[in-house]
C-alpha cells in the first residue's frame, strides 16, 4: 500500500484553474470519490478543497495508476486539457506525500504561513469521505499523525502567534489603504460561513460596522446577535441596494457562480474597494475605473511580510515535520513485524502440539503428562524466543528493517494473510527505502 498526493495549489496553479477544479456541490465532490474508489488498486481517498488548494490524497496499490486516474477525472471535470492539467499539479509520493500532507495541516504551505483554520479543514474533508464510505483506517493513521504534528507545531514554535487568515490580510489591506478613515465606515460582508464571520470579527475589531447578507436569515441573526450591535443583516435579495451604496465589500460566499456581476453595479460618485476571498469567485470580472477589487491571489505578495515574519519559526516546524515524517514511518515498519513475529509463535505451538502427539502415539510419555510437558516446552521456546522478538522489534526501526522483516519472513516461511494491513505497512515502508516509483 502507497501513499499519494495530487496537489493543484496557489504556487502553480493559477485562479482561473482552480476555480474550475473545485466542486461546485456535495454530489460532484461524492461522485468524484466514488468514481476513485471504483479503481481496485485504488483503497481510500479523500479531497482537500480551500480557496488555496485542491489536494487529493489517497491510500492506492499502484501510485503510477492512481495518479494517471485522478488526472483524467479532473481533466474532464474540469473541462481543462490532460496535458495543461498537468503542468499546473504537484505530485507527491510515499515518504513526499507523508510530509507533504504534515505540512499541510501544519499550516506550513498555506499562502499565509500559520493561518489557523486548515487543520479543520483537511479533518472536515476526511469526515466528509469518511461518511461517504471512500476514506477510513489507512488514511485516518495518516491524517492522525498529520494532526499530532500540527499540535507540536503550535505548541514549540510561534509560528501561530497572532493568527492570521485570508480574510486578516484584506480587513489589513483596506486598513493600509484607508488609514484613519476606515474607523467608523460600514463594510459590506456577503456570506455567512466560517470566513464570512471571520471578515466581519476583523471589520469589527478596526472600528468598522457590518451588514452581513446572506440568503439564510435565520442564520445571519444568531449570528449578527453573538458579534454585537454593531452587525446588521439583510437578505441577499437586496445585495445591490448595499454595493452600490457602501464603499467596503467583502465577499466569501460558497456560490458555484458569481453573486455579483456587471448588470449590478450602478455608477457612483464615490470610489469603492471591494474583496473577494471566494473560491470560485464571487465578483465577476467587471471594468469600472472606480472599483478597485482585490482576489485571492492578489493576497498573496501582501501577506509576503508576514510571510517573511515567520520564515525562522518555519524552519523550526520543519524539522518537527521532518521527524515525524520518520516516526511515522517507522510505525508502519513496527506495525510489519508484529504479524512475522505472531506467525513464529503459531509454527512453534503447531510443531510443539504435533510433536507431543507423536510421542504420545509412539508410547515415549505417557498421555497422562502431556498437559505438564506442553507447558515446560512452551516456556522454554518462550525463552528462547524472548531476545531475537526483543531484536527484531528494535531492527524494525532501523533503516534496513524492511529487509530484516522480509528475511525473517522467509527464513520462518511466515505467509501473511491479511494483505489489506500488516502487509500493507511492509509495502509501504519498503517503498521508502528501496525507491520511488516514476
Amino acid at each position: 500500500m502507497y501513499y499519494q498526493i495530487i496537489s493543484f495549489n496557489y504556487k502553480n496553479c493559477e485562479l482561473a484553474e482552480r476555480e474550475k477544479l473545485a466542486f461546485k456541490c456535495e454530489d460532484d465532490h461524492k461522485n468524484f470519490l466514488n468514481r476513485l474508489a471504483a479503481f481496485d488498486f485504488i483503497h481510500e481517498a479523500f479531497v482537500v478543497n480551500t480557496c488555496n488548494r485542491t489536494e487529493i490524497i489517497t491510500a492506492n496499490k499502484d501510485n503510477f495508476s492512481t495518479y494517471h486516474t485522478i488526472l483524467g477525472i479532473m481533466s474532464e471535470y474540469s473541462s481543462i486539457n490532460f496535458h495543461k492539467l498537468k503542468e499546473t499539479l504537484e505530485k507527491f509520493d510515499d515518504e513526499d506525500a507523508v510530509g507533504h500532507m504534515f505540512s499541510v495541516v501544519s499550516s506550513l504551505e498555506s499562502l499565509v504561513i500559520g493561518e489557523s483554520q486548515i487543520t479543520g479543514q483537511v479533518k472536515e474533508a476526511f469526515k466528509f469521505s469518511y461518511k461517504n464510505g471512500t476514506a477510513g483506517k489507512k488514511l485516518n493513521k495518516l491524517l492522525s499523525h498529520a494532526v499530532k504534528c500540527a499540535a507540536e507545531i503550535r505548541n514549540e514554535t510561534q509560528i501561530s502567534s497572532n493568527p492570521i487568515s485570508i480574510a486578516s490580510v484584506a480587513v489589513s489591506q483596506a486598513k493600509e489603504i484607508l488609514q484613519d478613515t476606515m474607523a467608523g465606515m460600514t463594510a459590506i460582508v456577503v456570506g455567512a460561513g466560517e470566513m464570512g464571520v471571520l471578515t466581519a470579527k476583523h471589520l469589527l475589531r478596526v472600528g468598522c460596522d457590518v451588514v452581513m447578507i446572506s440568503r439564510d436569515m435565520d442564520k445571519l441573526k444568531d449570528i449578527a446577535s453573538s458579534l454585537g450591535e454593531n452587525v446588521k443583516y439583510d437578505s441577499v435579495e437586496h445585495i445591490e441596494k448595499y454595493i452600490n451604496r457602501y464603499r467596503l465589500l467583502f465577499t466569501a460566499t460558497s456560490s458555484s457562480a458569481p453573486v455579483i456581476t456587471a448588470e449590478m453595479i450602478d455608477e457612483c460618485d464615490f470610489r469603492r474597494l471591494w474583496f473577494d476571498i471566494a473560491i470560485p469567485r464571487d465578483i465577476d470580472d467587471i471594468e469600472d475605473d472606480k472599483i478597485t477589487i482585490y482576489r485571492v491571489d492578489n493576497l498573496q505578495n501582501i501577506s509576503s511580510t508576514n510571510h517573511a515574519l515567520r520564515q525562522e519559526q518555519a524552519l523550526a516546524a520543519s524539522e518537527i515535520v521532518s521527524r515525524y515524517t520518520k516516526d511515522f514511518y517507522r510505525l508502519l515498519q513496527s506495525l510489519s513485524i508484529e504479524p512475522i513475529i505472531k506467525g513464529i509463535r503459531i509454527k512453534v505451538d503447531e510443531v510443539v502440539a504435533k510433536e507431543l502427539q507423536r510421542a504420545v502415539t509412539k508410547g515415549f510419555i505417557p498421555n497422562e503428562n502431556i498437559e505438564n510437558i506442553e507447558k515446560m516446552v512452551k516456556q522454554m521456546f518462550d525463552l528462547f524466543l524472548h531476545k531475537p522478538t526483543k531484536k527484531m522489534r528494535l531492527s524494525s526501526h532501523e533503516k534496513d528493517g524492511v529487509t530484516h522483516v522480509e528475511s525473517m519472513g522467509y527464513i520462518f516461511d511466515i505467509e501473511l494473510e491479511d494483505k489489506n494491513n500488516s502487509k500493507e505497512h511492509k509495502d509501504i515502508a519498503h517503498h521508502h527505502y528501496k525507491g520511488k516509483e516514476s
